[in-house]
């Protein structure tokens, strides 16, 4: 970070400490929120992005190898007609990190100009691409994907200070993702009546990264 960028940083946490700072207050004859006089204008070359990180979340996908690794060994698509391998995953995963609870949340994202520009796409998949692309996976093709992100995690995890190494505990831990519909392959209803599928996480505890995800059929009769 530029010693010019840190300053300001430093300089604007100070000063919104001090203006929360503590004050013994009288009582006050008006509400807090008072403001009145409000315009807005719509500014010419200034613009604003609500999920600001996703451009430094694309950097260290590129920067570690992971879109390119993406593209070298998960094949699904027979021509790059205009989107890659790459190019899908890490739009389902952004729409992840900006609170997008489904595919269709992708349109929100596909239709701000400011979001396109922080990841330089001239367009990115619409929602229903998104799914087509879903259903040309089998379960060897998420097993690569999932291989995959974990070779480019130990890239990540060899930049680490050696107490990282010291101690590793591993997660495993079975739920319910929950999901519409009554007809989609290898999904059951659950004994809480949920419809979804039994998922097995192993994560790292430490650090909470996934790093297997095993499905699991779901028994109505048995508790989960």
């Amino acid at each position: 970070m530029k010693k010019k960028i840190a300053k300001e940083l430093r300089r604007r946490k100070q000063k919104i400490q001090y203006r929360l700072r503590d004050i013994n207050w009288p009582e006050q004859s008006k509400p807090m929120f008072c403001a009145a006089n409000i315009h807005y204008e719509m500014g010419d070359r200034a613009r604003g992005l609500a999920y600001g990180g996703i451009g430094a979340m694309h950097l260290l996908a590129r920067q570690t190898g992971l879109a390119k690794a993406i593209d070298q060994k998960l094949q699904l698509l027979k021509m790059h007609l205009p989107y890659h391998e790459s190019d899908h995953v890490l739009n389902i995963a952004y729409n992840i990190l900006c609170n997008g609870g489904c595919l269709e949340d992708i349109e929100r994202l596909r239709n701000d100009e400011v979001y396109l520009d922080a990841l330089g796409a001239q367009r990115i998949p619409d929602p229903t691409t998104a799914g087509d692309f879903c259903r040309r996976y089998t379960e060897e093709d998420v097993q690569t994907l999932m291989d995959i992100i974990n070779e480019v995690r130990l890239r990540v995890w060899a930049k680490q200070p050696d107490e990282f190494f010291k101690q590793a505990v591993i997660d495993a831990d079975g739920t319910i993702a929950g999901t519409t519909g009554q007809c989609k392959e290898g999904m059951d209803m659950s004994y809480k009546g949920i419809w979804g599928y039994h998922a097995l996480l192993i994560s790292l505890a430490n650090t909470s990264e996934p790093l297997y995800l095993e499905p699991i059929r779901i028994t109505p009769e048995l508790p989960i």
